[in-house]
Parts: structure tokens; sequence; C-alpha cells
């Protein structure tokens, strides 16, 4: 494992989201990567979700993407979920990277950019 700065090299970050529906997940994947969103997406499937919602316990079948992205592209896929998921309130998160293989970390900047304007939120 080799530490980087912002010095270095732009931040990236994994930011996990998940579904009920594996084949949307799958295709909303690839056109984040085909977009340059992600660089890659690795799906986990299937987990298994328990948490309140409106007062009761579920018990739900879901599955999970981790995205590795530049942590300036975050927000541009925040706006993408928002528009395009079916929850109400969909699971993103965006976990900093603070380590880790400074060639993959490159990898992972050099198959991203910079959005549009009109994809920020």
């Amino acid at each position: 494992m080799i530490g980087y700065t912002e010095a270095m090299m732009e931040p990236i970050c994994e930011v996990i989201i998940t579904a009920d529906d594996e084949d949307w997940l799958i295709m909303f994947t690839r056109s984040l990567i085909e977009d340059r969103l992600a660089a890659c997406g690795q799906h986990s499937a299937p987990i298994r979700s328990i948490y309140r919602w409106d007062g009761s316990i579920h018990d739900d079948r879901e599955v999970r993407v981790a995205l590795h992205t530049r942590a300036s592209l975050v927000s541009a896929i925040l706006a993408r979920v928002r528009r395009e998921h079916s929850y109400e309130v969909p699971c993103v998160l965006a976990i900093p990277v603070e380590t880790g293989n400074l060639d993959y970390i490159s990898w992972v900047v050099q198959e991203t950019d910079e959005p549009a304007g009109d994809d920020q939120a």
C-alpha cells in the first residue's frame, strides 16, 4: 500500500449504491462507466438489508455496487441516482480512499473525466 496526497494526485472515492433490481443496477453502472463518471463497479449480490422504514422493520434482498471514481465526480453520480433510482431514499455513500496502490489510483483518475456542467448537483 502506498499513501498519496492531493498534491500527488486527485483524490478518489468508493461510492456504494444499493438497489432492489440487479439488472437495473448493472445497466446503471455501465452507463456511469460509459460516461466516464466511474472507472469500475464491483457488484455484490445478493445482500440482505435489515432496516427501519415508515415505522416498520424490513428485511429485504438487495444488490450493491462499489464504484471507484474521482472525488470530484461524486456530485454528478448523486445527481444521476436522484434522477434514475426507483427508491424514495436510495443508499448512496461516498467513502474517501486514503491510501492504496498508486498505479490503481492513477488508473481510476485516467479512466474518469469531469462531466458537463449540467450533470453537477
